[in-house]
């Protein structure tokens, strides 16, 4: 096969042809490129935004690569994953600092708990503030829904249904926190950043 239907990244391995079809994985690992851009201040929140609409919905590689072209130049070199925060560790007490920031909301400080948590010990601890804001964000969208629901016919039945979910879900956020795993909620705003 000549050099050229086999290009290089700069000797690591081939390039993905392409009119192959990308992985979950593959998009993923533009998204983490694009957050890591906008988190060195490389692109702003609107380009961000439109750049993971684009890599959630692409097909090929081919779609994939415009994406990254600006960031990274117009052949590439091999660019290794943005690094990530690899958690507390096993005998800190950031875990249950995080649980904290979820499990408090079930005290009855709905917002108050996650944002005390997040304003007192989130400034000493990425993890704790990543937990404290997650659970600030799906808090509020949570008090908003159920004082917002209540003008519409469906929306009263479905207030019993979010109330059972942020019970729940704020068990399962608090024991993932303490487990040292990130959890989303699903269907949040997420107003705080």
């Amino acid at each position: 096969m000549p050099a050229a239907a086999k290009p290089r990244w700069q000797g690591h391995g081939p390039v993905p042809h392409p009119q192959l079809r990308v992985s979950d994985a593959d998009r993923d690992q533009v998204v983490e490129h694009v957050k890591a851009a906008f988190a060195a201040g490389r692109i702003d929140k609107i380009e961000m935004d439109e750049r993971l609409d684009r890599a959630m919905t692409a097909r090929t590689h081919a779609d994939l690569m415009p994406i990254m072209t600006d960031l990274y130049g117009s052949r590439p070199a091999y660019v290794p994953p943005p690094p990530t925060y690899p958690g507390p560790a096993a005998e800190s007490r950031d875990r249950l600092l995080g649980a904290g920031a979820h499990l408090l909301a079930l005290t009855g400080l709905v917002v108050i708990g996650p944002l005390i948590m997040m304003l007192v010990a989130g400034s000493g601890s990425p993890y704790v503030r990543r937990q404290a804001v997650e659970a600030l964000n799906f808090q509020l969208t949570v008090l908003g829904a159920t004082i917002l629901l209540p003008f519409t016919v469906v929306g009263i039945i479905l207030i019993p249904v979010i109330w059972v979910l942020w019970f729940v879900l704020s068990i399962v956020a608090g024991v993932s926190a303490v487990s040292g795993t990130e959890f989303r909620y699903p269907m949040t705003l997420r107003l705080v950043k």
